[in-house]
Parts: C-alpha cells; structure tokens; sequence
C-alpha cells in the first residue's frame, strides 16, 4: 500500500487498489440507502393497494420487490460496512506510518511526547472518520436524493421540487452550516486533547517524582483543570451536532407535509399520495447525517492541518537524490576539519578531524559540552554538516544513504530506550534471529548477566525503562549495541550512571570486547585507556590535544588534570 500523508482540505493518497474499495464501499452504501427507499415505496404502495381489495395476482410483484428489496438492503449494507472500513483502516494505517517515517529523519521538535502520541493516534484517526463519516455517507446521500427526487418528479413533479428543496437545506446547507460553527471549537479541542494528555503523562511518569516534591496535589489540580477545558469544549461541539440533527428533523417534517398538502391539492390519487409522501420521508434518512458528517469534516480538517505541522519539520540530514551502493566493510573512516551548529549557537564542533581505520579504536574524551556526543550525531548522520566531511571508504558520508550509514556506524547513544516488552525481545530489537547464546553473550560482556538471570529473560520491563535503574538501563542498551555488532561501533558514555567499582570492571570489559573490533568511545572516565590506540581531548568543540595515553600524560593539559584529579579519589585503584 502507498498511502499518503493528507494535507489540509485533501484527502488521503491511496493506490489503485484503495481507490477500487473505495468506489466499491460508496456503491454499496448508496445501493443499500437506494434499497431501503424502494423498500419504503413498495411497501406503501402495496398496502394501500391491499386496502382496495384487488387481486392477489396484482400484488405479487410488489410482494416480492418488498422482500427482494429488504433482503438486498442489508446485504449491501453489509457489503459497504466490510469495504468501507477497510479502505479507511488501510488508509490510516498508510497516514500512521507516513507519520512514523516523517518523524524519524526529523529535526528537534518542539512538540512534547505526548502531543506527539495525540497526534499519531487521536488524529491519524480522522483520515478513518473522512471516508467513512464524511465521503461515503455524502455519496450515499447524493444518489439516493437524486433517485427519489426522480420517483417523485415521476408521481408529481411540484411535489418533486418541495423534496429536491427540503434536501437541499438538510444535505447541502445545515452541512455547511455545522462545519462552520464547528470550526473554533475543533481548532481547540486538539491542543486541548494533547495538554490533557501531557498532564496524564506528568502525573503517570513522574508520580514518584511529584509525591517526593509534595506537588502532587498541584499537578492533579492541573490535570483537571485541562479536563474540564477539554469537557468544555466537547459539550460545545455536541450542541452543535444537536441542533444540526434536530435542524434535519425539523426540515424533513417541514418536507413530507409540505409535499403531502402538494399532493393533496394536485388531487393525486390514495396509493401514489401514499408512495411519494413515504418516498419522501425515507429520502431523508441518509441525508440526516450530513449534518453530524459537516461538524466532523471541520474536525478533520483541523487534525490534518496538525498532521501536516509534523509532515512539515524539515529533516535533520539532506539525502542524496541518488544514494550511492552501501559500504562495505571493512570501514574506513576519515573525519576532516568537521564543523557542526546547533541552530545560530557557536559551533558545537569547529575543525574536527580524526580517522577510524579498520580495528582501530579511538577515545573522545573531554568536559560536558565539548562536542563529544554532536560527533557522535554527525557520524551517524543524525544531524547535518555544516562544512567539512565526513568520508566512509573514500566517499563522502552524505553520498550515501542515511540508514545505510546508521546500519554500519551505530552503537550506544545518549538516553537509550527500553520498551514494554521483555528483556529478551528489548535484547532482540537489535538481533531478531540471535539465539539465546548471542544474548547472554552480550549481556555478560556489559556486565549485566547477573541482573537478567536474577529478573528472568521473560520478565516485562516498564515502558522507557522506568522500572531498571539508570545504570542497568544504560547496560541494557550497551548489550543491544554490542549484539548489534557493527562495523564501526560507537559508545557514548558506556559507564554513565554506574559506581565506581562497576564502572571500571565494565570498562575493562568492554575494552577486552571491542579488541580488534573498529570502535570510537566517548568516556569521562580515563582508567583503562591506555588499551586504546588513540585519545582524542575536545575542548570547546575543538581538539585540544591528541595522543596515546603516555603522550598526554607526558605534557601539562586537559587529560593529564583529569587523570590527577581521578587518582586523588581513588579512580586508579
């Protein structure tokens, strides 16, 4: 399926395929609206007739039109409900994971997370409410208008231009009406379904958080109050589907009488008075409708005007046009004068240049916000270059591909995920067919194989990992780097969040594990770097100093202070 994102006022792009279902699902509903009304007809037609004592023989036909009709009306109202709603699943799984792709090439958004989820649930679902509550029902209603203004025309034509009026105003005009009134109140009611939702996720994800503060009071208090706001504007949005429907009814009274005293003064006889007066009335039960329909295409409209807000962010990385063949390994990489800016702030990496040949391993080391982990971005290709490069085999990185290059240079990045899922499936995302070996494997060389047997492979962790702490979090992810096996592994802070003991202990493995194996490591922590083949010191977004681990302990500078300052509080023991 080739879904698109709709923009505002359009609907969703669909395939050939779709398009078919899509007409197949509006005939069947307006053949089964079409059904009800000769159902209707017939049925009155046949009981006045009956009345006057005629034949058997002259009801026999309708007798069987009546049954034919009321059978084929649920059969094709089976037929619409089965290929409407899927072509309106299909299409809003299509609009959910062109949403998916938008998001992830993006730049930093300023949507929080639980707009994000609003969003990518609350109104991808109103690509489902366009076809099936606004287009399907308006094509439904267009036919079976148009065929019973022709049966009336047939009967009386002055009664038949009454029904085309009193359709017009139920069909057309309180449609038009509702969507405009609805308008305001469906602008808001999206921002306000998203604050609630933040508030939600406030008090859910930082409930402990807000008990230790002595604020949860204020916090519930602030969740209600985006409820009520909320609830406020949802009750104004139901007045205006109440008086739309009560409006319709209104105008279809107004109608059958109408058309009846039409009728009654054009002296048509019992039976066709009977037909067109109940034609008539049934006429109106698709258009009826509309008027919920219009106040709901407002709110439509207002969640793709949103959709479109993320469809819009531009991507964090340009890609190529063509991307060149993926790169194979193994890897060389070659870092030059690499220059990286975070919107109009100084550059946050200003002339960097290193090099990455095969087995290689390089530390990046230095203060908070010297660059380290924007290096680590610009070689995943997470954020883009300002000058400089960046080349993978002699060919410019931002030739090829950006999740060719991620599949090859990747590894443990800053605030990892976890999801709700077991330990072994979070192990998993970065190895589906790695046997139970691989796992424990790689969980014994984070250090973190005491932990998964004591808490059992099939246990389920808590969404984002709230229930490990940060530095088994941190573990987690490393063994899902190390399992993913990369060509050039990258490691952001391996030993973040852990104490001093096991920290060194898992420094010490993991650089017995990545011996031989291409790796560049951003640490804080200097103990064991001595196994490394290079050291690379960033102050500032520039490089300080660089060297073996003897060489910069030989001249006065960044990395010999750090390491006096580890060997004062025991970091060398």
């Amino acid at each position: 399926m080739t879904a698109t994102l709709p923009g505002p006022g359009m609907s969703p792009g669909m395939a050939p395929g779709m398009s078919r279902r899509l007409a197949l699902a509006a005939l069947a509903g307006s053949a089964a609206d079409l059904a009800g009304v000769a159902l209707i007809a017939s049925a009155a037609w046949l009981i006045t007739r009956a009345a006057e004592q005629p034949p058997l023989a002259a009801l026999s036909v309708a007798i069987v039109a009546v049954r034919a009709f009321a059978t084929t009306r649920g059969i094709f109202r089976y037929g619409e409900r089965l290929a409407g709603h899927d072509v309106a699943l299909r299409a809003q799984a299509g609009t959910r994971e062109r949403l998916y792709q938008a998001l992830i090439p993006t730049g930093p958004l300023s949507h929080r997370g639980a707009d994000l989820l609003s969003r990518m649930v609350d109104d991808t679902d109103a690509v489902q409410d366009l076809l099936v509550r606004c287009v399907l029902p308006a094509v439904a209603a267009l036919l079976t208008g148009i065929a019973a203004v022709v049966v009336a025309a047939f009967l009386l034509p002055a009664a038949a231009l009454v029904l085309a009026a009193g359709l017009l105003v139920a069909g057309v005009l309180l449609p038009a009406g509702t969507a405009a009134a609805a308008r305001r109140w469906s602008a808001r009611i999206a921002p306000a379904r998203a604050e609630l939702a933040a508030k939600v996720a406030d008090l859910v994800h930082g409930a402990a958080d807000l008990a230790a503060y002595g604020a949860r009071g204020h916090a519930l208090a602030a969740g209600m109050d985006a409820d009520a706001r909320l609830a406020k504007l949802e009750r104004g949005q139901a007045r205006i589907n109440a008086a739309g429907l009560g409006l319709g009814v209104l105008a279809q009274g107004l109608t059958v009488v109408t058309v009846v005293l039409t009728a009654q003064a054009a002296h048509l006889g019992t039976v066709a008075t009977a037909v067109l007066a109940l034609t008539a009335l049934v006429s109106f039960e698709p258009v009826l409708p509309l008027a919920a329909a219009g106040e709901r295409f407002a709110g439509v409209l207002a969640a793709l005007r949103r959709l479109r807000e993320i469809r819009a962010t531009p991507p964090a990385v340009a890609e190529p046009e063509s991307p060149a063949p993926p790169p194979e390994p193994p890897l060389t990489v070659e870092v030059e004068n690499l220059v990286v800016r975070h919107g109009d702030r100084q550059p946050a990496l200003d002339g960097v240049s290193l090099t990455l040949t095969p087995g290689k391993r390089v530390a990046i080391v230095g203060p908070s916000g010297a660059g380290k982990s924007t290096l680590l971005s610009a070689l995943m290709r997470t954020v883009d270059i300002e000058s400089g490069n960046i080349r993978i085999n002699e060919v410019d990185v931002r030739e090829y591909a950006s999740d060719d290059v991620r599949a090859r240079m990747t590894g443990l990045t800053q605030d990892p995920y976890v999801f709700q899922a077991t330990v072994r499936d979070n192990l998993r995302l970065a190895g589906p067919d790695a046997s139970d070996g691989d796992l424990a494997r790689a969980v014994r060389q984070a250090r973190l194989d005491t932990w998964a047997e004591r808490t059992g492979w099939d246990t389920t962790l808590g969404e984002d990992g709230r229930t490990v702490s940060g530095g088994q979090l941190q573990r987690l992810a490393l063994a899902r780097a190390l399992l993913f096996d990369p060509s050039v592994l990258l490691l952001d802070e391996p030993a973040e969040a852990l104490d001093e003991e096991t920290a060194g202990l898992l420094m010490a493995d993991l650089l017995d594990a990545t011996r031989g194996r291409t790796t560049l490591l951003v640490t804080h922590r200097l103990r064991g770097l001595e196994q490394v083949d290079e050291i690379v010191v960033l102050e500032n977004g520039r490089v300080a100093q660089r060297g073996t681990h003897a060489e910069l302990l030989a001249v006065p500078g960044y990395y010999r202070d750090l390491w006096a300052s580890e060997a004062m509080t025991g970091g060398h023991a």
